[in-house]
């Protein structure tokens, strides 16, 4: 990603503690749990290898089409299962991975591969413009991360409501009033130990997403 040194190693703490639990929980958790906690997991460490910071490590050419690959496979498996949260966390994914494969450029026609024409039309070529085009090193080589911008906001959008929609429900007087209805014993508000840091894990996740969008 191309998100700052910092940011990057923030992530992949945040990410890579979120699936840790996660894949515990799905071996020790109810078993009506198990299921989404593997797939919170999963998802969570591959956040945390996209995110880590390409200064201190330097990925294959190759691994962002892996990632695609997988993160598209898992989005329609989520969609067979009928999860559509992970769905779409998981076509998020696979969209960010595709931005890193793809330059920026051929996303966006408009861009600076336009300023001049094969013929030269902006004027003389200089020495330096010349070894820089046929080296392939010119500014496409550095340009900045590729994405749609529409499709970029749209995902913004969605992961902005559900981390204040699923933050408010964290809030134990919330989740109190919406889990014990009318019938419900004391049993209940024990569920706000394993269970609420899996929400939390979920929240923070969903925070994790919106940092990662925001350098598409």
């Amino acid at each position: 990603m191309h998100e700052p040194p910092l940011v990057g190693w923030l992530l992949v703490l945040l990410c890579a503690t979120a699936g840790v639990y996660c894949l515990v929980r799905a071996r020790t958790g109810p078993a009506g749990d198990r299921e989404d906690a593997r797939g919170e997991g999963l998802m969570a460490l591959g956040m945390a290898a996209m995110a880590l910071p390409a200064s201190a490590v330097t990925p294959p050419e190759w691994s962002p089409w892996l990632f695609t690959a997988l993160f598209g496979a898992a989005g329609v498996w989520a969609l067979v299962r009928r999860h559509l949260h992970h769905a779409v966390g998981t076509f998020a994914m696979a969209y960010m991975a595709l931005a890193m494969a793809v330059p920026s450029a051929h996303m966006n026609p408009t861009g600076s591969m336009g300023a001049a024409g094969p013929t030269g039309s902006t004027g003389p070529m200089s020495p330096t413009s010349s070894v820089s085009s046929v080296g392939g090193m010119g500014p496409m080589e550095h340009a900045g991360p590729g994405g749609v911008p529409l499709l970029t906001g749209l995902l913004l959008a969605y992961f902005t409501v559900y981390v204040i929609a699923a933050g408010v429900r964290l809030v134990p007087g919330v989740r109190a009033a919406e889990s014990v209805p009318e019938g419900a014993g004391a049993e209940q508000p024990g569920d706000a130990g394993p269970s609420g840091v899996l929400r939390a894990c979920r929240v923070a996740m969903g925070i994790g997403m919106l940092a990662m969008l925001l350098t598409v």
